[in-house]
């Protein structure tokens, strides 16, 4: 895909699309549901993210980057 090609709009919208069927993914898996996108077990979604990260960082645009961890955001009390 030529990530030059699309508008700094499209970019964000399809790296925060990205991030939504990550969450629904987790949201799912939470509620002991199969994911429905299967995020994190697929290699491509990964790298989708990552070269729309390397395209919008190339653009000078600001990018909060994907946390790829499970259970993101819990830290250990």
């Amino acid at each position: 895909m030529d990530y030059r090609a699309f508008t700094n709009d499209s970019l964000t919208m399809m790296y925060e699309s990205v991030r939504g069927a990550l969450a629904s993914d987790d949201a799912q898996k939470a509620a002991g549901e199969a994911p429905r996108f299967r995020v994190r077990e697929t290699a491509d979604w990964k790298q989708h993210a990552g070269n729309l990260e390397a395209e919008m960082l190339s653009r000078g645009m600001r990018v909060e980057i994907i946390d790829w961890s499970e259970d993101q955001g819990r830290l250990p009390l």
